[in-house]
């Protein structure tokens, strides 16, 4: 018997990113539901980008802590016709060292676990008297800039993409939860639960306590408990493989 069958999963991810996720918890008898709370804006400004895309050679390190980072770079780069090659490319997992190569970019330095921590570690080594480009959210923790800056480099932080709320999910929560709850919820970033916290308050709802909470890994643990949200798994590594492995092992019959 398929481990998940029956189960109804709610996905948060970004429209755009959910399909993975989605295609590995049907791929075990899930029914999924997709009620983003984030959705993927252009940046307030794209100077800081387009400043590091034209000068993009003379940086030591290009990194990117998200795969929605390297497509919005990517992006950018194919609209201002420049190439978007760096000498070296480092990504914080590998979803987003994927993202880069499929995009045509080398990837020279993943770390063994997908955290800014991790990341920031592995680069310790090759920051003194570096130049380094941190392309990401326009809101995002600053473990990895201090970090690097600490330990010797020259960090530009170029914000590529904003995280919003998408206001449509509104109606869609109050529509689910007033007919039939999921049996889970998974978060796949910080963002993720804040965002479902605001849209939950802003639909005067409040989470049934028998949800399964799953996060995809320490970070968003800590920042869904931050919000009151106590993860109820936590993926072994912050993949989407993972995250799917332990939903089922928690969820079968």
């Amino acid at each position: 018997m398929l481990p998940l069958i029956n189960r109804r999963i709610l996905i948060t991810r970004a429209r755009g990113q959910a399909s993975a996720l989605a295609t590995q918890l049907e791929a075990l008898g899930a029914t999924t539901i997709l009620i983003p709370t984030i959705e993927i804006a252009p940046p307030s400004s794209y100077c800081a980008l387009d400043v590091a895309l034209i000068t993009i050679r003379s940086f030591d390190w290009l990194i990117f802590t998200s795969a929605n980072a390297v497509h919005a770079y990517i992006e950018r780069a194919r609209q201002l016709r420049l190439n978007p090659q760096a000498k070296r490319v480092a990504a914080i997992g590998p979803a987003t060292a994927k993202e880069a190569t499929d995009e045509g970019l080398i990837v020279h330095l993943t770390p063994s676990i997908s955290i800014a921590e991790s990341l920031a570690e592995a680069l310790r080594a090759h920051a003194a008297g570096a130049k380094i480009l941190l392309v990401r959210a326009a809101v995002a923790r600053d473990i990895l800039p201090k970090t690097l800056t600490e330990a010797g480099a020259q960090v530009t932080i170029a914000e590529a993409y904003r995280n919003a709320i998408p206001p449509d999910s509104i109606d869609q929560l109050r529509t689910l939860f007033a007919t039939n709850p999921p049996d889970a919820i998974t978060f796949t970033s910080a963002s993720t639960a804040e965002n479902l916290v605001a849209l939950m308050e802003r639909a005067a709802l409040t989470l049934p306590s028998e949800i399964v909470l799953a996060s995809i890994g320490p970070i968003t643990s800590q920042a869904m408990r931050d919000l009151s949200l106590n993860p109820t798994i936590e993926a072994a590594e912050a993949t989407i493989p993972a995250l799917v492995e332990a939903i089922a092992n928690h969820l079968k019959p």
